[in-house]
């Protein structure tokens, strides 16, 4: 189901939806709880990583630690879905997938659901904040990107 024009979309909870099971990525999942985003950052060369990772790739530290970043970026990539490749989303076709870069978190990407209708206009560049919804049958939140015309100072303010 696709929302009027404004609306955040609130998808269904998916399988993918929370950590793994070795506990990598607790601290990001535990961050959304917390109404932030969370990506890690080496204490040692302040390099910023996402996927979650044991180390650091630059210069092998562990145990890199998880900071708070501003969820707002740019349209790095995109892509339009018509096929239901998760069961969950079938009833929410189009939707759009985005690839946002992180200008706050040293150009890092990270991939996630646009919350604006399906068919509407998307582009590379576009700017977008990241809002944190709560399906009502799923334990976890999950991090949505809208489109930073569509979003508004009071709603940024009371969705992160």
């Amino acid at each position: 189901m696709t929302p009027g024009a404004g609306t955040a979309r609130e998808f269904p909870a998916t399988a993918l939806a929370g950590p793994y099971a070795d506990g990598l990525d607790l601290p990001y999942w535990e961050g959304l709880r917390a109404g932030e985003l969370r990506l890690q950052r080496c204490g040692e060369c302040d390099l910023w990583i996402w996927g979650p990772r044991w180390m650091c790739g630059r210069c092998q530290t562990f145990d890199p630690k998880w900071t708070a970043v501003e969820p707002v970026g740019r349209i790095f990539s995109w892509s339009r879905t018509w096929h239901p490749f998760i069961p969950e989303l079938a009833g929410e076709l189009p939707f759009v997938t985005v690839l946002v870069e992180l200008p706050h978190a040293g150009g890092r990407r990270v991939l996630g659901l646009l919350a604006e209708n399906g068919d509407g206009d998307v582009a590379i560049g576009d700017a977008v904040a990241g809002i944190i919804q709560q399906p009502a049958d799923a334990p976890w939140p999950v991090l949505r990107w809208r489109l930073a015309s569509s979003t508004t100072e009071t709603e940024r303010g009371t969705e992160r």
